[in-house]
C-alpha cells in the first residue's frame, strides 16, 4: 500500500484544547487525487474478485492492529479534537467492534443464497460497486469513516479516504492500520485536505460517495451527483433533534438523561437533542430546574485533565465563535435565557459553556448548532409536545422521556426520525442496529448495521446446471 508523497499546500491540525499543532503536512494536490483514485480503480477488479474469506481475514488483521495501538490512538483522536480520554477510549472500541458487526451484518443483509425453484435455481448475490469516496467528519474521526470503510472493504469495493481537515494525523493513522493488516496496494488510499481536497475527489470517476457531515453539505452533493444516478450516495447528516419529557415524576432522574443527550461531546453529535419539549406548569419548571442544577455540576476541561472531564472544547475557536452568535441571534429574536453560555475561566476560546434557552412562542431557525446549548419550548398536551417534535425539516434522532407506557405507544407511531428512543438520551445507538433519518438528515441509506446495503448492489438469477429444451413452457408456438 504505497504511494507517492503528496504535493499540495502545507496544512495542519490544531489541539483545540492548547491551540498547539499537532500534525503539519502537505495537502493533496488535483494530481494527487487523481492518482489515489487511479490506484483504487486499478486494485479494483482484483480485491473484488477474491474470495471473501480473504477479505474476512483482512478486516480481522486490521482489527488485531487497531486493538494493539488502541491507546496511542485514543490519545491521537483527544489531541486532535480535545474529546476526553473515557470518550476516545471509548471510540477505538467502537471501531474494533465494527469488524465483526460488519461480517455479521453482510452475511444477514445480503451475501449470497440460493433455492431451487420450478424453473430453475434461483440465487441471490451481490456485487461491490467499485471504488468509494469516504469523506470523514471531526467529531468521530475514527468511528464513522470506519463505519463506512470497513463494510465497503468487506463487499469488495476500494476506498479513497478524506479525513477532515481538522483530524488528518488519526486518518493517516488509520490508513497505516490498514498497511500494517496487509492489504493490497491500492484498496484504501488516502487523500488529505479540505473542501478544495474533497471538490477534486468528487470530480474523479468514483462509483459511491459515503458522508457524515452537515445537512447543507449533504444538500449541496445531492445536487452535484443528480446528473449522476449511478453513483451510490451515503449521506449521514444531522438534526434538530427534539427530546420530549412528558409525565415523568423524577426531575433528577430526567436531568441525567437530558444532560447525555444535548451536552455529551460538548454538543457535537449529529443526534444530541437540541430542542427539549416540556409541560407547561410545575413539572415543566421541575425538569428545568433539575437540569440547570445538572449542567452546573458538568465538568468541562482538557481532554487529559484532573479530574476527569465529562467534555471539552468544540472543535476549534472559530467554532465556538459561531455557535455563540447563533445562539446570541436567538436570544435577540425574543429566547429568554435560562443559563448563558460563554468562555471558560483559564482554558482556550474553544471552550464554551453549555446553555438553555426557552423560546416558547418564539420562531427560531429550524438549524443545527454543533454546541452544547439546549432550546426549551413548553406546550400544553402530549398531541402537541409531538407535533412540536415533528415540526423540523430534519428527522435524525428523537425521544421520550415518560413514566407511562401509553405515551410511547403514541409517540413512536407519530413521531418522524430514524433513531427514536424512549427513557434514554437520543445519543444512544447500538452498532448492530441502523443509524441514519428523514429530511435533511439523510437519503434513507441508514448507515451502523445497515451499511451493508449501500456498499453492493444485488444480482438476482435463475440459473440451471444444463441446457434444457423450453419448448413446452413457450405459448403460442406452431406445431
Amino acid at each position: 500500500m504505497t504511494a507517492a508523497p503528496l504535493s499540495g499546500p502545507r496544512f495542519a491540525s490544531i489541539d483545540p484544547t492548547t491551540g498547539e499543532e499537532v500534525w503539519g503536512g502537505p495537502s493533496s494536490s488535483q494530481r494527487d487525487v487523481a492518482e489515489a483514485v487511479t490506484r483504487a480503480r486499478e486494485a479494483f477488479p482484483d480485491w473484488a474478485a477474491r474470495p471473501r474469506q480473504e477479505r474476512i481475514d483482512a478486516a480481522k488483521r486490521y482489527q488485531a492492529v487497531l486493538a494493539s495501538r488502541a491507546d496511542e490512538l485514543a490519545q491521537i483522536i483527544s489531541m486532535e479534537t480535545g474529546k476526553a480520554l473515557w470518550e476516545t477510549r471509548a471510540e477505538l472500541g467502537a471501531m474494533q467492534g465494527k469488524v465483526d458487526i460488519s461480517i455479521r451484518a453482510y452475511e444477514e443483509r445480503t451475501g449470497e443464497r440460493s433455492k431451487e425453484t420450478g424453473f430453475g435455481r434461483a440465487t441471490l448475490r451481490h456485487r461491490p460497486h467499485g471504488v468509494a469516496a469516504v469523506l470523514g467528519p471531526f467529531n468521530f474521526p475514527g468511528h464513522l469513516p470506519n463505519g463506512h470503510i470497513v463494510p465497503a472493504l468487506l463487499a469488495g469495493d476500494t476506498v479513497v479516504f478524506k479525513p477532515s481537515e481538522h483530524t488528518p494525523l488519526i486518518g493517516q493513522e488509520m490508513v497505516e492500520c490498514f498497511k500494517a493488516a496487509d492489504l493490497p496496494d491500492g484498496v484504501v488510499n488516502l487523500v488529505q485536505g479540505g473542501a478544495k481536497t474533497g471538490a477534486a475527489l468528487l470530480e474523479r470517476d468514483i462509483d459511491a460517495l459515503m458522508f457524515t457531515g452537515s445537512g447543507a453539505a449533504g444538500a449541496h452533493f445531492k445536487k452535484l451527483f443528480a446528473d449522476n444516478p449511478h453513483v451510490i450516495l451515503a449521506l449521514e447528516l444531522g438534526g434538530n433533534n427534539p427530546l420530549v419529557v412528558w409525565d415523568a415524576a423524577d426531575a433528577e432522574a430526567v436531568a441525567g438523561i437530558v444532560a447525555m443527550s444535548a451536552f455529551v461531546t460538548t454538543g457535537q453529535r449529529c443526534s444530541c437533542a437540541r430542542r427539549l419539549i416540556i409541560e407547561e406548569g410545575p413539572r415543566g419548571d421541575a425538569v428545568i430546574e433539575a437540569v440547570v442544577g445538572f449542567m452546573d455540576r458538568l465538568i468541562y476541561a482538557p481532554w487529559n485533565g484532573s479530574p476527569e472531564p465529562f467534555g471539552g472544547p468544540l472543535i476549534s475557536a472559530h467554532a465556538a465563535t459561531q455557535a455563540r452568535e447563533a445562539l446570541r441571534a436567538r436570544i435577540d429574536m425574543g429566547a429568554r435565557v435560562i443559563r448563558d453560555s460563554g468562555p471558560i475561566d483559564g482554558l482556550s476560546g474553544a471552550f464554551v459553556k453549555p446553555a438553555l434557552i426557552d423560546t416558547t412562542g418564539v420562531h427560531v431557525p429550524d438549524e443545527e448548532i454543533f454546541a452544547p446549548f439546549l432550546q426549551v419550548t413548553r406546550v400544553a398536551t402530549f398531541d402537541d409536545a409531538i407535533r412540536m417534535a415533528n415540526e423540523t425539516r430534519y428527522g435524525l434522532s428523537a425521544g421520550l422521556v415518560s413514566d407511562d407506557p401509553a405515551n410511547w405507544d403514541r409517540f413512536i407511531h407519530r413521531i418522524r426520525a430514524g433513531v427514536v428512543n424512549f427513557n434514554r438520551p437520543t445519543t444512544g445507538a447500538a452498532g448492530d442496529m441502523p443509524f441514519g433519518g428523514l429530511g435533511s438528515s439523510g437519503n434513507h441509506r441508514p448507515s451502523a448495521y445497515y451499511a451493508a446495503d449501500y456498499c453492493a448492489y444485488p444480482v438476482a438469477s435463475f440459473e440451471a446446471d444444463s441446457v434444457k429444451n423450453i419448448e413446452s413452457e413457450i405459448k403460442g408456438l406452431k406445431a
